[in-house]
This record gives C-alpha cells, sequence and structure tokens, in this order.
C-alpha cells in the first residue's frame, strides 16, 4: 500500500465516540483519549450519543473542560438502537479530514490513534477490533490503571491470538482480493472523510443491532475502497456490560439482515449524511421509442426529471435500438437503470440498481420479442409487471404497474 503523505493540519482526525447509557465507561474511553501520546494539536472528540437519560452529558462535559483539544456532544431522542444516525451526526459535527470511530465501552492503548495517523493510506479504510475483557477484569480497569497504563496487561493471551489470528485472515483477503471480506467492525475504523462521504455516510434506515457496519463496507468495496487490517499495529479493549436487548446469537436472526441483503442497493444511500430525494438520483430509462412513450406515461408523475436533461446533462430517458446504447452515454453511469420490455434493450451493466418493465403486451406491432427474458430476469434487481413472473434473483420484489411509488420508494 502506497502511504497518503498530507500536509499538517488541525485538527488532522476526529473521534466519533458512540454511546447509550453507560456513563461510567465512556468515562473510562475519555480518559484512555487524553492520555494519547505524539498527536498533541491532531486530534477533535465528537460523543455521538443514542439519547442518553443519565449522567452521559455530564461526563462529557466535564471532560471538555479538562483538555486542551476540541469535545463536542451530539444526541437525539432515543427511538431504538440507532447507531448509524449517531455516526452520521458524529461526522456533521466534526471538521477533521480523517474520522475514527470508537465506541463508547472500548477503552484504547496509549498510541491508539497515532497508529491510525500513521498508517492510513489513500483508497483503504483501516478497520480493527477489539479484545473482549469479562465482567472481572472490566472491574479492575478502573481510572487509576488507565493512568499507570497496567490494564493492557490484564488481557488474556487467548483474546490476543484471536486478534493475532483475525490480522492474518485480514490479510489473506485482501492477498485474493475476496469480494465480501475482511469485514469491518465499527467500534474500530479509520477512514478519509471523502470517502465516508462519497457514500453518503452510514445508512440510517439501520434501526436495532448490526447490519450497519457491513452495508457500509459493501458500498465503499462498489467505489474500489479496500478496507486493511489495523490489528498489527493497535487494538481496543472492549469493556463488560450487558448485551443490547436487540442483539441476536446467530447472524440471520437479526432484524436487519434481510434489509442488509437487499438486491440493487444504492452506493450513495437515501438516508444518510444528507436524506437523498428521487430528484438526487440518476435515473435512466432503455427502450426503443414505442416503449419509450409509455414509459413517459408511466414515470410521468412520479420521475418527471426523467423526461428532461439530467442535472449532469445526460439525457436519463434513451432510446435504445438494437440492445445498443448512443456512444455518447458511455461514460454517463446510472444509479437505477429502467428497462422496458419487450423492447429488444439490455442493461448497461453500470448502474446500482436495475428495474425490468415487463409489458402486458407489445407497445407496437414490429416490437421485438424479448427471447433473452430469462437472462433479463437473473440481471434484474425489481420488478414492475402485472403479471407473476418466474427466474428471478432470490429477494427480488415484483410491483404491479400501478405501484410505481411503491417500487420507487424501495430503492435505497
Amino acid at each position: 500500500m502506497k502511504r497518503l503523505v498530507t500536509q499538517p493540519c488541525c485538527p488532522e482526525v476526529a473521534l466519533l465516540v458512540s454511546t447509550y447509557q453507560k456513563p461510567e465507561h465512556l468515562h473510562r474511553v475519555l480518559l484512555s483519549i487524553a492520555l494519547q501520546v505524539e498527536v498533541e494539536g491532531q486530534i477533535e472528540v465528537v460523543v455521538t450519543d443514542d439519547g442518553s437519560t443519565d449522567r452521559t452529558r455530564q461526563v462529557v462535559e466535564t471532560f471538555a473542560r479538562e483538555v486542551t483539544f476540541p469535545v463536542r456532544f451530539t444526541t437525539h431522542p432515543h427511538a431504538g438502537f440507532r447507531l448509524a444516525r449517531c455516526r452520521n451526526k458524529g461526522v456533521a459535527a466534526s471538521s477533521a479530514p480523517y474520522l475514527l470511530f470508537l465506541d463508547g465501552d472500548c477503552v484504547l492503548p496509549r498510541d491508539h490513534v497515532r497508529q491510525h495517523l500513521v498508517h492510513r493510506h489513500a483508497g483503504w479504510v483501516m478497520g480493527g477490533y477489539c479484545c473482549r475483557l469479562d465482567r472481572e477484569i472490566s472491574t479492575c480497569i478502573d481510572e487509576a490503571a488507565i493512568q499507570a497504563n497496567t490494564f493492557p496487561d490484564l488481557t488474556p493471551r487467548s483474546e490476543l491470538k484471536k486478534l493475532a489470528w483475525r490480522d492474518r485472515k485480514a490479510r489473506f483477503y485482501n492477498l485474493i482480493r475476496h469480494p465480501g471480506k475482511p469485514k469491518l467492525a465499527g467500534g474500530n475504523i479509520g477512514i478519509w472523510r471523502s470517502d465516508f462521504t462519497r457514500v453518503n455516510g452510514y445508512d440510517e434506515r439501520f434501526i436495532g443491532w448490526g447490519g450497519e457496519d457491513d452495508d457500509l463496507r459493501r458500498r465503499l468495496a462498489a467505489t474500489g475502497i479496500r478496507i486493511g487490517s489495523i490489528l498489527r499495529w493497535t487494538h481496543t479493549y472492549h469493556l463488560w456490560h450487558p448485551p443490547e436487548p436487540t442483539a441476536v446469537c446467530r447472524y440471520w436472526d437479526g432484524q436487519n439482515v434481510h434489509y442488509l441483503h437487499r438486491p440493487g442497493r444504492l452506493v450513495r444511500c437515501r438516508d444518510g449524511l444528507i436524506r437523498r430525494t428521487l430528484d438526487d438520483i440518476q435515473f435512466r430509462i432503455i427502450g426503443r421509442e414505442p416503449e419509450m412513450a409509455l414509459a413517459r406515461r408511466l414515470f410521468a408523475k412520479s420521475l418527471p426529471q426523467i423526461l428532461h436533461q439530467s442535472n449532469r446533462g445526460v439525457p436519463s430517458a434513451i432510446p435504445c435500438e438494437n440492445a445498443t446504447l448512443s456512444e455518447n452515454q458511455d461514460d454517463f453511469r446510472p444509479e437505477v437503470e429502467i428497462l422496458m420490455a419487450p423492447g429488444g434493450g439490455q442493461f448497461s451493466g453500470k448502474a446500482d440498481c436495475q428495474v425490468l418493465v415487463i409489458l402486458p403486451e407489445p407497445v407496437s406491432k414490429d416490437a421485438p420479442r424479448d427471447r433473452c427474458l430469462s437472462k433479463l430476469a437473473r440481471q434484474a434487481h425489481r420488478l414492475l409487471c402485472d403479471l407473476p413472473q418466474k427466474g428471478f434473483l432470490s429477494g427480488v420484489t415484483q410491483f404491479k404497474l400501478n405501484q410505481i411509488d411503491q417500487l420507487l420508494a424501495s430503492i435505497t
């Protein structure tokens, strides 16, 4: 990996600490942040709270008065486990070009931030993990142990071996260019603000425990961002606490699993750092002129913008003769492609989400028959058709021709 050289700036990194109803844990984590070495003048801290009603705010305010770097606090009324929203609000309240996501129950070793700064690279997200400590050891990691920097000595060797194995696996996955690994764990992620903004941050439709980090990883990977491991150099120490009520023992039992595995996800999510409307999304419709006339009638109310020039100066509605796109559209990458069938067209393969519209009957007598409808079915992420269809990808949702608004709302 080629190291990115940047000019010094202040602050250089934003530490985004997520918390909810754990003021004693948060106090210890903030103390470990105050004791970070070789980062003077380079950090800012934002504590991103999920609506705590205890003394969390007082802990942060006291901490802010005792340190020399900027400290901010964000919160909102608690309405379920909304970690994605916490993190996005924290990013919005910060200014540094590099972001370090942390959990409010994970104590940092003295050089944790410095190691993240040293090992950041252009085009990479640096992921890590934590040593999970039991209740007895967590009790021993008090303010005195953090001040004296003796708490790393309490870590069980078994936990250190797990982290070493996790690091080796991450490096192997990168060596073989594994499409889905290594994973990201949100309590220890270093990422450039520009990369985080490119995918519109965390998807706030993840409510309840789990899935938001996996979703972020997939969308980052779709932009060409690689996932590296920081575990060779640093890790955090997770203080014991009762499990989150919405957490599950089995992955597939998680309440967000179905949404995480939705086909046709947008790289830039709809509900992230900003709320994106349909007007913000790049659409393209493919079909012959007779089918395009019907498309204009179908989508005129829901997507009036596709009948005009897109905001990049490229026509969103594109007539397609003999299944080929016009050459002047080659550089345009739509987020959503809508293919009218029958019509002889084909998906470009450039879009995040591909919608297949199957008309009840040919628009004109000379309309070509879609002999490759089964191929289109394997490529589509959404289906707009009145009659039941077979052969589509697992998870593909079918909508009727009068349910266009519901179809568009499902694209996220």
